[in-house]
């Protein structure tokens, strides 16, 4: 008797610390500001937008000038769908809802997957620390809403790992949906990879059954992988976007900058130090794939919520034979499975009720753009990197955008060149686009250098950006 009560209280502590994660996160997608920080989102929108229309994946771009009709892969295209209606049937408050469901939703696959193995206290501090080190990766973009995917992927895989066991085939539709949602999903396909070697070196005595069963799950994801618009190169396109060398100009590519604090470098210390001094055991492999995945995080910032989403789920299974289960006592476990419930409720009619409105901000110059008149619009732009996914939603033909795999390393090369400004490759680009009038942030050393031609003048200028234009008298 004494045993089930103990179970029941797992099985309710686990359920509530679950939802009270889902909560915390959905507030803080819900009406954090950084979530619409970021310029490609307006681009996403656009191209879910141009899809719903069309009622057609995109495959040859439709918005820049100087790579119009060129193929292009909208291999983020359900995600973008969904995002585009999500903002079509309320708008920014209603787009930003869809994102915060996805954080609530991968913050309680997490906690709840954590709490299988750790005692409710260990649950929730995991949990915290995790969804901390998610935070920088906060914005409206495809990877969040592949995040839940991420999560429920990895806990099968562990899950399934942890019972000795093939993985599921259940597991299969998260594949189908998480390959035309983000290129994340080739990260299913290693840790996958990882996990099955770990059961072959763990499980010397079966290692043929192993190999069969692990390999027949991996057979059948990489089938359900190929259920995409670009078949196989919906599948290979990821290698081909982290092969390019431009990439290391992103931001979010760019290694973790040490020199400013962030959530992951005193969580991962923590981490270390803990899993020293308590001498938890971690097998071999799965000790080299939190590793690799610690790289990937410090190489990249982008791969921060990767790791935090991870990690924790590999640790799980080690920590809990270190700490052992030590259950408190229950308490009021419905009134808090109640009250977490009702906030959601609550938290998601408030973000619908208060209007979202924007405003000028880096990546969205508006009343910059407002100031171009109708006709000067129409005619070429030398634009801002980040500024290209503002101008697709408002209707204008960047000169580029934040498609790196449409442009390619040469066209990257050339503008990294004319923003120098590098005189030869500024007059070349010019002449050969017939460039008109530009749009771009007040630090952009163009900016000077155009104002010094003879014909270009500012139209506009404020912190976000500078508009200048060429008179039909200049050369």
């Amino acid at each position: 008797m004494d045993a089930m009560r103990r179970g029941a209280f797992r099985s309710d502590a686990r359920s509530t610390i679950a939802l009270v994660a889902a909560v915390l996160a959905f507030a803080a997608a819900a009406f954090a500001p950084q979530l619409l920080n970021d310029g490609d989102t307006f681009l996403h929108i656009a191209a879910g937008g141009r899809m719903l229309a069309d009622r057609a994946v995109l495959f040859a771009d439709p918005f820049s000038y100087t790579f119009a009709g060129a193929p292009w892969q909208a291999h983020e295209w359900l995600a973008e769908i969904v995002m585009a209606a999500a903002y079509q049937a309320g708008g920014w408050s209603a787009l930003v809802l869809l994102f915060a469901c996805a954080a609530a939703a991968a913050a309680g696959l997490l906690s709840f997957s954590l709490g299988r193995w750790l005692a409710p206290a260990a649950q929730a501090l995991v949990t915290l620390l995790a969804l901390a080190c998610m935070t920088g990766s906060l914005l409206a973009r495809p990877h969040l809403l592949a995040l839940p995917l991420l999560v429920a992927w990895t806990a099968g895989l562990v899950k399934a790992r942890s019972e000795r066991r093939a993985p599921s085939f259940a597991l299969l539709p998260l594949m189908l949906v998480w390959v035309n949602v983000h290129g994340s999903f080739l990260l299913g396909f290693a840790i996958a990879a990882g996990l099955a070697l770990d059961a072959l070196v763990e499980s010397p005595g079966a290692r043929s059954r192993t190999l069969r069963d692990w390999s027949v799950f991996a057979t059948a994801a990489l089938g359900a992988a190929l259920v995409n618009p670009h078949v196989i190169g919906g599948i290979t396109f990821p290698f081909a976007l982290m092969g390019l060398s431009s990439l290391g100009n992103v931001g979010e590519w760019q290694p973790t900058d040490f020199t400013r604090l962030q959530p992951i470098v005193p969580v991962v210390a923590a981490a270390l130090y803990f899993l020293a001094t308590r001498r938890v055991k971690i097998a071999p492999v799965r000790a080299a794939m939190l590793l690799g995945l610690l790289y990937m995080a410090i190489a990249h910032q982008r791969h921060q919520i990767v790791f935090a989403a991870v990690a924790p789920l590999l640790l799980a299974e080690p920590l809990s034979r270190a700490l052992g289960r030590r259950d408190g006592v229950a308490k009021t476990w419905r009134a808090a499975i109640a009250g977490a419930l009702a906030a959601l409720v609550l938290l998601a009619g408030l973000r619908l009720a208060l209007p979202l409105t924007r405003g000028d901000a880096a990546v969205a110059p508006m009343r910059a753009l407002a100031s171009v008149p109708a006709a000067l619009r129409r005619q070429p732009v030398l634009n801002d990197y980040s500024f290209g996914g503002y101008l697709i939603f408002s209707g204008v033909r960047p000169f580029i955008d934040s498609r790196a795999e449409l442009y390619g390393e040469a066209a990257l090369a050339r503008y990294a060149a004319l923003i120098r400004p590098d005189a030869a490759a500024l007059d070349t680009a010019l002449r050969r686009y017939k460039i008109r009038w530009s749009i771009l942030t007040p630090a952009s050393p163009i900016v000077g250098e155009l104002a010094a031609r003879a014909g270009w003048h500012t139209l506009y200028a404020d912190r976000y950006a500078v508009v200048q234009f060429r008179d039909s008298a200049a050369p």
